[in-house]
């Protein structure tokens, strides 16, 4: 569908990082310019990092307002991911420098909203606002994952970005968990629970 089809004074919410097992997930909110355009806009995770990065930058000086914001681990634990994100999009949304009339939301979920919200399906391939709003919190979420590498350069987080692949999984049975873990998670969970506290790194600084 044709960004005029959206309604006017629209933004555009998505969030990174549900799945992996450490880090927080990010949410955010974008309201384009129309008088500046910027070419190029997709799914996040359709480009590449370097064409990420470039468009973070193109949006954050051209659109109308924006707004990035994260949900915690411990939120997480807490109120699970699913309501973890919800509330990092409740907060994107309230953070805009301007209130837009709808909230266009990728998924088939609205969180509660300020304003009337509704959920686009592949709405990052569709609304280019959401595709916007998808390389925002992509590319803020990477780079807090790159700075958690620097601190636990043991466990890759610069390369898998918290996800659970086989390097992770390694690096979490070897060293431990770490308090950027998501407890709740199954693979972390089960890892608390083995037999060998003495790996635990809960309290690693």
């Amino acid at each position: 569908m044709m960004v005029d089809a959206w309604p006017d004074g629209h933004c555009g919410v998505d969030e990174a990082g549900r799945g992996p097992l450490a880090g927080p997930v990010y949410a955010a909110a974008v309201m384009l310019d129309p008088e500046k355009p910027i070419i190029g806009l997709a799914d996040s995770k359709k480009l590449s990092e370097k064409q990420r990065n470039l468009l973070a930058q193109e949006i954050r000086e051209k659109a109308l307002a924006y707004c990035v914001t994260f949900a915690t681990e411990a939120e997480i634990d807490r109120l699970n991911i699913l309501h973890a994100t919800m509330l990092a999009m409740q907060r994107a949304v309230a953070g805009l420098s301007q209130l837009p009339r709808i909230a266009l939301i990728d998924g088939n979920r609205t969180p509660k909203m300020l304003v009337p919200a509704k959920a686009i399906v592949k709405g990052d391939a569709l609304v280019p606002a959401i595709s916007a709003a998808s390389i925002l919190a992509k590319t803020a979420r990477d780079a807090v994952m790159v700075e958690m590498h620097e601190q636990y350069p043991q466990y890759g987080f610069d390369q898998h970005k918290g996800y659970p692949t086989a390097a992770h999984l390694a690096a979490i049975a070897r060293f431990g968990v770490l308090p950027v873990h998501r407890k709740s998670f199954a693979p972390v969970r089960n890892a608390l629970n083995q037999s060998q506290p003495a790996q635990n790194l809960l309290d690693f600084q």
